[in-house]
Order: structure tokens, then sequence, then C-alpha cells
């Protein structure tokens, strides 16, 4: 079962476990906003001690996706997750993984 979850508008519960999602293509080339989206995604992923976020920067020329990488490298945002998956099968989505 896929459904949004109220409290949150990136939040989507998956066979009982809770993924986040965040698709960028609204803000694409909105810089600040991107680092926010990206920032409050991982703070909520902590709060709520959820395992997998979704990151979808599209396909495109892949210059949001090299931005996303980049951001997700950062040394004080690479402390906050266990791993970052891009996706064999859709080069246009990214998987970051936690323990909690």
């Amino acid at each position: 079962m896929n459904r949004a979850h109220p409290a949150h508008p990136w939040s989507s519960v998956y066979a009982g476990e809770m993924k986040l999602k965040l698709d960028l293509h609204d803000i694409f080339n909105k810089g600040t906003d991107i680092d926010r989206a990206l920032s409050d995604i991982l703070d909520e992923a902590e709060r709520t001690k959820t395992k997998t976020v979704e990151i979808i920067p599209g396909k495109g020329s892949g210059q949001l996706k090299k931005r996303v990488l980049r951001y997700l490298d950062r040394k004080d945002v690479k402390a906050r997750y266990h791993r970052v998956e891009k996706d064999s099968k859709n080069h246009g989505r990214l998987f970051v993984h936690f323990k909690h």
C-alpha cells in the first residue's frame, strides 16, 4: 500500500514501513530551496527513524542529481546517514539509507 502521510507531504507508507520521498522536479532551479528540502527530509528521517529516503532529482541533464550527490557527500551531511544507493533501473532516483 502506498499512501501519503497527512502530517508530512513527503511521507509515504509502504507495506507498513515508512519511507520518505522527495521529488525535486518542482524546485529544480532554486538552489537554496533544494538544499533546504534535502536538509528537511534528512531531519524528518532522523526524527521518525525512517530507514529509507527516496530522492527524485529526475533524469534530465544530470545536473540536479550531481548537485544532490554533492550535498549528500558533504562531511556534515554524510555523518547523518548510512549509505546512498543509485537506482540501477531508474537513473533519476536515489535512495538514502539510515541505520537507526
